[in-house]
């Protein structure tokens, strides 16, 4: 964030946010001069706000503006939809302006304030896809005022994007918990420099290291903290590099959300919300196969909850801009000249914008009830191969001519498309937009409970059966005995090596399987 007095900055959008942004550069004076407001409201045309004329329309004004490279524009427009984005920050970056601020969505302005520190540079999340759905947080985060609120994986995309959020929900402690300590100390600053500026309300914020797998330490830390509300977002996610460590999959995110459900559940936690994955659904990697039991232990633990309690989990797709997505690694592989490297030109994903996936969940925390399982709502899928070709004409270059796209053929345990439901989980529309329910499949208790009770010795070294600890062979014909989906990919994967194919030829292969 640049803090240079000489700097003009241009607010697009003359309303409530971006004359809140002006009076917020004014104030501290540090940040540059507000040179104008461009907007294209006639009435607003040729007056002045605080002494700040406005200028407009925005097309016809920013053509005619002498920018200088030091000069910046800020987007301020926080309910238009993307298209209209997508409109501004072209003419903009057509009128010479190289560096586009943008303030967030309207769903993220919980308190009806906008605050320069809350702008960030503009990236392709702001321009792609659908329009977020606006969802009155303030109100829908009522639940948590007064409350003691824990957030596993705090330090992740989605896990800071909710703690940046819960800042405007009244809470009266917020619990950072996190396995590594850098990405912990990053949100935890990062939440006080917010709250220091004035976003949100003055939440105790608490960063909390240890490891879920700690059976012992979570049952303290959760009867310590007395945690009224978690979100558990904590997991290992990079696909295939859970292929290659299945073992610490399984000990991670199947037991580690055990540990977390025992203790929540022991000490009286209200409510409980995991977040789970589209790959929960018939699952075709160890990845998958994990959040699909977290799934049910989630439901499972439901079973024995008190009557003020409620164990839910939410199941979404992808999310844009997350850790290990797509979109940085795109990015990254336009900043060194390309290629970008797309697994399959069939591919595609439903995606969601963090912000979005994360005000949903918070409302479905709210409203979900004891047992019930919840699915984000998430719009028409999208190719991969159009995705790639959209971000790098966001970075003002041409897609096979500027920057080649390579087909590199999918890596272990993706597939071309993944479901978002099974046919039986029939997902119903709830009274809250882009919130659906599902029909729960029971899997059974003591099918659950056997298969749990096989793969502790596998994880945890056990008296008697050390030989079966860290045992990947063992753990993998456990889990294709149980799941025929993730079975069927493992046989096509073997015969495949045996009719002797190229390792590109075998990935393409494999994605082509109907599972």
């Amino acid at each position: 964030m640049r803090q240079k007095s000489d700097v003009r900055l241009y607010i697009i959008g003359a309303g409530f946010a971006g004359q809140m942004i002006a009076k917020d550069i004014i104030r501290k004076k540090v940040f540059g001069s507000v040179a104008a407001f461009l907007d294209d409201d006639k009435e607003a045309i040729g007056t002045q706000i605080d002494g700040i004329p406005v200028l407009g329309p925005i097309e016809n004004t920013a053509k005619l503006l002498r920018t200088e490279a030091k000069d910046e524009a800020i987007i301020a427009m926080p309910s238009v939809p993307v298209e209209r984005i997508r409109s501004i920050y072209t003419i903009l970056k057509q009128s010479g302006f190289e560096h586009i601020r943008i303030v967030p969505t309207a769903s993220q302005i919980i308190d009806g304030k906008a605050h320069f520190v809350q702008t960030r540079d503009i990236d392709p999340l702001d321009i792609l896809g659908r329009t977020p759905v606006t969802i009155p947080l303030h109100e829908s985060l009522s639940y948590l005022r007064g409350k003691r609120v824990l957030i596993t994986g705090a330090g992740g995309s989605i896990g800071s994007e909710l703690a940046r959020q819960l800042l405007s929900g009244g809470a009266e402690r917020l619990y950072l918990f996190g396995h590594g300590e850098n990405s912990i100390v990053q949100i935890y600053r990062e939440l006080i420099v917010l709250q220091n500026e004035g976003v949100g309300e003055k939440a105790t914020v608490v960063p909390i290291i240890g490891d879920m797998k700690d059976r012992a330490y979570i049952q303290y830390i959760i009867k310590q903290t007395r945690a009224d509300v978690i979100f558990h977002c904590a997991a290992y996610k990079h696909v295939p590099m859970m292929e290659e460590n299945p073992v610490a999959a399984i000990e991670n995110n199947v037991f580690g959300t055990k540990n977390l459900l025992d203790a929540a559940l022991s000490s009286g936690t209200a409510r409980f919300v995991l977040i789970s994955t589209d790959k929960a659904v018939e699952p075709v990697s160890v990845y998958g196969v994990s959040k699909f039991l977290c799934e049910k232990m989630v439901l499972e633990t439901a079973k024995k909850a008190a009557e003020k309690q409620a164990f839910m989990f939410v199941r979404f797709g992808n999310v844009l801009g997350s850790r290990g997505s797509i979109l940085p690694l795109f990015m990254n592989q336009i900043k060194n000249g390309g290629p970008v490297t797309v697994t399959d030109p069939g591919m595609e994903r439903y995606f969601m914008t963090i912000p979005e996936a994360c005000s949903l969940v918070l409302e479905t925390g709210g409203v979900g009830t004891n047992g019930s399982s919840y699915l984000l709502d998430m719009g028409e899928p999208v190719k991969i191969i159009d995705l790639a070709e959209q971000i790098i004409a966001f970075s003002g270059l041409e897609p096979y001519k500027d920057i080649d796209i390579k087909i590199i053929g999918a890596r272990e345990g993706e597939r071309l498309v993944e479901p978002l439901w099974l046919r039986a989980e029939y997902p119903q529309p709830t009274a809250y937009e882009k919130i659906l329910q599902l029909t729960n499949i029971e899997y059974g208790s003591e099918k659950l409970s056997s298969l749990l009770e096989e793969l502790m010795p596998v994880c945890f070294c056990t008296p008697g059966k050390e030989a079966l600890f860290r045992n990947k062979d063992r753990l993998i014909s456990l889990l294709r005995r149980d799941f025929s989906s993730l079975d069927a990919l493992y046989t096509r994967k073997r015969t495949s090596i045996e009719s002797g194919l190229s390792v590109e030829d075998r990935e393409t292969n494999l994605t082509k399987v109907t599972l």
